[in-house]
């Protein structure tokens, strides 16, 4: 398994977000899930993403993909200047069952998704936008590294590598909004999960996204073998040297292109990737310290115990009941 899959195998839509609305400006969408990730998918027109007062605003146009990083509110409207009116401002909340707001149409109210999918949209007004959201939830420290890694706001073009289909993966979508065939809702579920991915994938590999130093570092010959074997068996006794081997390197030649490439050393690393991984098994595992200790690498549960209050600054004991666990 590659860093990228660890990171990103714990999100998921949950079904908690899923909605569509027609949109006739002027319009302007608060969302205040707290969501630590939204995926934001004009399947037509545009609109603008804005954030805190003060901050540049970003264009979401058909034809791409918008993430917004959370927890904080944002606003999705017609125009910049739309989203500093309190009279237009509707509250958007995913995880909720009526989905995202409707708007008029020609004086009328416009159709939306009841319910996470399903429900027929009105024709598309002209100068409007049908808008597609979907809210994650990201829990535990090991997704976290990611987030970390993202800016406020990314957008990214359906002509990257990984998203030339979403042409027609749109279509899709507005196909599963208005069939009533079972099942619809782990279809669009699974979709937006892939979205995301594909997303946040070809947005590292933009020259603006500087990258973080491991995502970089996985292509390279020496130490992406090394990144591998460390998220494929954390729990094996890995020394430099064993390390090196899996490069087919010295010690000294993979510890000098490990941290100019990732920022630490190998075994530094390691340790962090360690504790990441047992904070979140201390909170879903009703495992033994000791249990967790072996899970991750370490022989006994005193010397985890002391590694993990190191690193993370409390004992793994308090750490489990910190976030009200055993």
């Amino acid at each position: 398994m590659d860093v990228f899959d660890e990171l990103l195998g714990g999100l998921r839509a949950e079904g908690a977000v899923f909605g569509r609305s027609v949109l006739t400006p002027p319009w302007a969408l608060r969302f205040a899930d707290a969501a630590e990730l939204t995926l934001c998918v004009p399947l037509a027109g545009e609109g603008w993403i804005v954030r805190e007062a003060g901050a540049r605003a970003v264009r979401v146009r058909e034809g791409e993909t918008a993430v917004v990083r959370g927890p904080e509110p944002f606003v999705f409207a017609a125009d910049p200047a739309d989203a500093g009116r309190p009279e237009l401002l509707r509250d958007v909340r995913c995880a909720e069952a009526d989905g995202l707001p409707g708007a008029e149409v020609d004086g009328r109210p416009g159709a939306e998704l009841d319910g996470r999918t399903g429900g027929e949209a009105e024709r598309e007004p002209a100068g409007g936008a049908v808008l597609m959201a979907g809210a994650y939830r990201v829990r535990g420290e090991v997704p976290q590294r990611l987030l970390r890694a993202l800016p406020p706001v990314l957008v990214v073009p359906d002509d990257e590598e990984d998203l030339a289909g979403c042409a027609a993966l749109r279509d899709f979508f507005q196909a599963q909004f208005t069939a009533g065939r079972p099942g619809r809702q782990i279809v669009v579920d699974r979709l937006l999960d892939w979205l995301l991915v594909c997303t946040l994938r070809d947005w590292f590999d933009r020259p603006e996204a500087a990258a973080p130093g491991w995502y970089r570092a996985q292509g390279d010959e020496v130490v992406g073998p090394v990144l591998r074997a460390m998220h494929r068996a954390p729990e094996r006794p890995w020394t430099l040297a064993g390390l090196a081997a899996e490069a087919g390197v010295s010690r000294t030649t993979l510890a000098k292109r490990f941290t100019e490439l990732v920022g630490e050393p190998p075994l530094t690393y390691l340790t962090q990737w360690r504790m990441a991984r047992a904070a979140d098994l201390l909170v879903r595992s009703p495992e033994t310290v000791a249990a967790v200790a072996r899970r991750v690498g370490y022989a006994d549960a005193f010397g985890f115990s002391a590694a993990f209050k190191r690193v993370r600054g409390v004992t793994p004991s308090a750490h489990r009941r910190a976030v009200g666990v055993g």
